[in-house]
């Protein structure tokens, strides 16, 4: 029996249009990017929702590019867009431009002047934004809202023709300053923008605003719905008003619905910020394997399979909401379990020698491509006397649980036989350099003797060393330690960047691997999922990991739990949170006394951790206020101090200041620190503290 899928929120409202008279053959839906950076797995939710519905209904999906802004835009987003949409499977019908409806929209404006509903307004955007009003106040007419239609034409014209420079003169609409909508207090319609568009190039140099393009192009299109992010809510009357302005009766009006937009955990989803990251070189650039954008997912090594199962599981909200990146990293490796090759690749490599194995000796081993896939084959891999492990894998001595190599101890080497290790040679720095061990040479896998039927607990991976291959292997991890870097009020976001989101080392892998090319998906095994980079090449073979085989980040967080739940310091960082927020010197002084005795109970490595994370307001002020009652004892200790000195949070500067002009060490090491602060510092009262302090 076929389970029938339940329909989510925007599929009830078109089965009820339907319901309610709307042909079937009529609809038609859009995907409008704007052409000012590259589409991230935020996108992806749209883009799978749009052409998932056109899909589902047989209809038609148009590509939109809304290019309004030639300040922003640019040819490379136009391609890259399109190249990201037709990776993920999707095609549309036509390929549009909101710039091929410029003349439309100008000949509608026209009409709209000369209806008396649209104005060219020449203040400054500090006026006209004061004259709006708030939310819960009303806005004010301003000087140039009741100027006649002919002079609204005829400066319309000028805008048109350039004599304005940008910003002297917008057109707006003429609806009503008094509306509970602030989006409805005389919107901006037009802006001079001086700019090479990059398909219109200097044909024009009024830019229709994206409130004004949006609706009516989906108007022009015939699009039946309009579907946007939650933020466009607000816009929705606007969007409405415009279409009455020029809608025919017989034509179809489109009607704009909202969703939640797609927040992912460990990363940031606004274009500026990407932008950001590029353009400060803090990612090697748009497609960085560590960036959320789809070109990056995709040399990453994730499948379009992968990211449409993600946002199919993800699901369309009517709230905002916050998606696990595990869930991402979920459906990928779900994927690649069933669908990826095996093979072997020693990462961190140490030698092994088998003494009993003949040093001319040579075997090609038969080794099974996936045991996910029966149709997947098999694969030959050449073994010899001497092979790299991996170092993790063997230890000198280690205890019952360690189940991969040891001395006296025994392993079966993949696909291959049965090994106990000897003896080890080591450096001069006491290092081992080679494993020494005895190969049953009865128990070769495959090969149907009583031996290899025998079992030992561990298998581990290996590499030949006459024949391993050198690579280039790239360890990706998030891009920043923080859950929601972005969401710290007065912390640039940036702060979160995980400094070991990349590290690049050479590995060893097996000779097979010579015949990948860029974009093949490998299980290196016991050891995650990796991809050919773009790059790669048989003279330089170059694999991006693409996730781990088990949650890195999940298993740190469980390592971690037990030291970090220390009681006494999660009060003090409740009571920091509310330091910050008291009032006057009595209340502070009287949480001051509640943490004092919590401080003395502190568990040591607990402080040293949570000083070495510290980023947020509270956090920070939290270790202030627990060494102020411990006292500074390390390095490490002084240097937080040091950082705290710097922030702009006043509360957490003065208890910084105090700590410091309480230790004459501190003191004397923060000398230029202070004088640094005291040039550019605004308090007078913190002023006055350094200025003592210094004389």
């Amino acid at each position: 029996m076929i389970e029938k899928k339940s329909l989510n929120f925007i599929e009830q409202i078109i089965e009820e249009d339907l319901a309610n008279g709307m042909k079937r053959e009529d609809l038609r839906f859009r995907f409008p990017p704007e052409p000012n950076g590259y589409l991230h797995i935020g996108h992806a939710a749209s883009i799978c929702l749009n052409f998932g519905l056109g899909e589902k209904y047989n209809a038609p999906v148009n590509l939109r590019f809304d290019d309004t802004n030639p300040a922003k835009e640019e040819q490379e987003y136009v391609d890259a867009i399109k190249r990201d949409v037709a990776w993920l499977g999707f095609q549309w019908d036509k390929e549009l431009y909101s710039s091929d409806y410029f003349q439309q929209l100008y000949d509608w404006t026209i009409e709209i002047i000369k209806a008396g509903n649209a104005y060219v307004d020449m203040q400054s955007s500090e006026e006209i934004a004061k004259q709006k009003g708030t939310p819960t106040e009303p806005g004010v007419a301003g000087p140039y809202r009741n100027t006649s239609v002919e002079e609204n034409l005829a400066l319309f014209e000028k805008m048109k023709n350039g004599e304005f420079n940008e910003g002297e003169a917008i057109l707006r609409a003429k609806i009503d300053m008094q509306h509970n909508n602030m989006h409805m207090r005389d919107p901006i319609m037009y802006r001079v923008l001086k700019k090479t568009h990059h398909r219109t190039g200097n044909d024009w140099v009024i830019y229709p605003m994206y409130d004004w393009t949006h609706g009516e192009s989906d108007y022009l299109e015939s699009i039946t719905h309009s579907l946007c992010t939650l933020e466009f809510k607000s816009h929705r009357d606007l969007y409405e008003w415009y279409l009455d302005q020029v809608k025919e009766i017989a034509k179809t009006q489109p009607k704009q619905r909202e969703f939640a937009r797609r927040n992912i955990s460990y990363t940031v989803m606004s274009k500026r910020k990407l932008l950001q990251l590029v353009q400060e070189k803090l990612v090697s650039g748009w497609d960085d394997p560590r960036m959320p954008t789809i070109s990056g997912l995709r040399r990453r090594g994730y499948t379009p399979n992968s990211i449409r199962k993600f946002s199919e599981i993800a699901g369309i909200s009517k709230r905002d909401n916050v998606t696990d990146v595990a869930l991402l990293e979920f459906c990928i490796k779900d994927e690649l379990n069933k669908t990826a090759p095996r093979v072997m690749a020693v990462l961190d490599p140490i030698k092994l020698v088998i003494d009993n194995y003949p040093a001319d000796k040579e075997e090609i081993l038969i080794a099974e491509n996936n045991p996910e896939d029966e149709n997947a084959g098999n694969r030959e891999v050449p073994f010899s006397k001497e092979l790299y492990i991996e170092r993790e894998d063997f230890r000198e001595q280690a205890n019952k649980k360690f189940f991969r190599l040891k001395i006296g101890g025994e392993v079966r080497l993949k696909n291959a036989y049965i090994i106990k290790a000897d003896s080890v040679e080591k450096d001069e720095n006491g290092n081992i350099t080679v494993v020494h061990c005895t190969a049953d040479l009865d128990s070769r896998s495959g090969s149907g003797t009583e031996a290899s039927q025998r079992r030992v607990k561990g298998t581990i991976h290996w590499v030949s060393s006459k024949h391993a291959v050198k690579a280039q292997v790239n360890l990706y991890d998030r891009l920043f330690k923080d859950e929601a870097p972005d969401s710290h009020k007065d912390i640039d976001f940036k702060e979160f960047i995980n400094p070991n989101s990349l590290e690049v080392i050479t590995a060893l892998v097996e000779p097979s691997l010579l015949n990948s090319k860029p974009g093949d998906r490998f299980q290196f095994q016991r050891k995650g999922y990796f991809c050919a980079d773009v790059d790669s090449n048989t003279n330089q073979l170059i694999f991006n990991r693409t996730v781990g085989l088990t949650d890195s980040w999940a298993k740190e967080e469980k390592k971690t739990a037990a030291p970090t739940n220390d009681a006494s310091y999660d009060a003090i960082i409740a009571l920091a949170g509310k330091y910050l927020k008291a009032r006057s010197n009595e209340d502070r002084a009287t949480l001051l006394t509640e943490i004092e005795p919590l401080a003395s109970k502190v568990n040591a490595d607990v402080l040293t951790k949570k000083l070495s994370e510290a980023i947020a307001n509270k956090d920070v002020l939290a270790g202030l206020l627990t060494l102020k009652f411990v006292g500074i004892a390390t390095d490490e200790q002084k240097a937080f101090i040091s950082k705290a000195l710097t922030m702009k949070n006043g509360a957490i500067k003065l208890e910084a200041l105090n700590i410091t002009i309480a230790n004459d060490d501190l003191l004397a090491e923060n000398k230029t620190t202070l004088e640094s602060i005291l040039a550019e510092e605004k308090s007078p009262f913190i002023k006055e503290i350094i200025e003592k302090a210094i004389a």
